[in-house]
């Protein structure tokens, strides 16, 4: 039946993005950034007064 035809590319366009989505939002949420900690951190500065 070529009357059928246009919903069948319907469907695998929308099977398409909806795999499309499904797989970037997957590998967007599982990667873990490694936080970086400098090494500058500011110390805290502690005043010895001899009074």
């Amino acid at each position: 039946m070529p009357q059928m035809m246009p919903l069948n590319w319907i469907l695998l366009l929308a099977y398409f993005t909806l795999i499309f989505l499904m797989f970037n939002t997957l590998n967007y949420f599982s990667f873990l950034y490694k936080i970086k900690k400098s090494k500058t951190l500011m110390k805290k500065i502690k005043y010895n007064w001899k009074w």
